[in-house]
């Protein structure tokens, strides 16, 4: 027999139901459904729709492959690319050029849609040349990259892919990586051969997984809401959409709401972590993300102050304040 007192969990087949919990409980399963109908979602990690290798790599697995000056195909990559701008890609961008994520943003990218969530984006300009030949817009034809040391997330894994399965029966998404091979590219005849893990590092890769991996997750799970219409069946209004976007691209501006609003009058932040927030980037990044899955999904990343959550509790019970 299930304890009526023992909260709600959807994993758990014999969880007591409320009727305030039956809503949720319904959304819960086909947002699974869902999910599990997505087998492979593919983390725009990769550029546009290119040629991928149907195998599936771990850290351990060897592939042949480098790019140098003295490749026949040099710079070719860097021509008509679709690279999405991940919100740690604008924060180092922005150290490289002495300049604000806004500032960056303005200059060498363009809003977009992802396509698979609806949420909105930044993607990084090409230089709208004579031609069909667009490159880069930090590309130097001869010497390659400008901001190699902080390039984005999408170059950094070129010609890896990064993908996620969602196993039954699991919470977290797997990941695993595979080849993408396009016509153009002669750095899959070099004999130079490396296992994904050291490519990885050669390349930097895992600094920029971790500080992406909250926005990946918000993206990934509203694409599989997307199926019912959005979280809990209701499809995000455009200010959610409009925070979304300010959180990962426009850092200052979120700043200002954080401070300027009733926001720490309703979250519990402490004293040394508003110091922290007012001065560090990359902390406030994460305190937005972590917003942003709360308010989103209702996940327990973030909480409210003891007194806005008793009067909260109160309010959903009638105002009677009860327990």
């Amino acid at each position: 027999m299930s304890d009526p007192n023992k909260p709600y969990d959807p994993d758990d087949e014999n969880s007591p139901l409320t009727p305030e919990d039956q809503v949720y409980a319904d959304q819960e399963r086909k947002r699974r459904a869902a999910e599990a109908d997505m087998e492979v979602q593919i983390i725009d990690a990769v550029r546009g729709k290119n040629p991928v290798q149907p195998v599936r790599l771990t850290k351990d697995n060897s592939f042949c492959f480098s790019c140098h000056k003295g490749v026949s195909c040099w710079n070719e990559c860097c021509h008509n690319t679709d690279i999405t701008l991940t919100p740690y890609d604008l924060l180092r961008l922005a150290k490289h050029f002495e300049a604000r994520p806004k500032a960056i943003a303005s200059m060498f990218a363009a809003p977009s849609i992802h396509d698979a969530s609806g949420m909105p984006i930044m993607k990084l300009k090409m230089v709208d040349k004579d031609g069909e030949r667009k490159p880069c817009v930090f590309l130097d034809e001869t010497e390659g990259c400008t901001v190699y040391n902080d390039r984005p997330a999408a170059c950094r894994y070129y010609p890896l892919g990064l993908a996620s399965v969602k196993m039954k029966g699991h919470e977290q998404p797997e990941d695993f990586y595979f080849l993408v091979k396009e016509p153009h590219c002669k750095g899959h005849e070099e004999s130079k051969e490396q296992t994904v893990g050291a490519f990885r590092a050669e390349q930097g890769v895992d600094e920029y997984d971790e500080k992406n991996r909250d926005w990946i997750h918000i993206l990934m799970k509203l694409a599989s809401w997307k199926f019912l219409g959005g979280p809990w069946g209701k499809e995000p209004d455009e200010r959610t959409k409009k925070m979304f976007f300010m959180a990962t691209t426009d850092i200052d501006q979120f700043r200002l709401f954080v401070f300027n609003s009733s926001f720490l009058d309703k979250y519990a932040i402490e004293p040394e972590m508003r110091e922290e927030l007012a001065m560090n980037d990359e902390a406030l990044l994460k305190l937005g993300l972590d917003w942003l899955r709360h308010v989103l999904f209702a996940e327990e990343t973030i909480s409210l102050r003891p007194d806005v959550l008793q009067h909260a509790i109160a309010q959903a019970r009638g105002g009677t304040g009860g327990t």
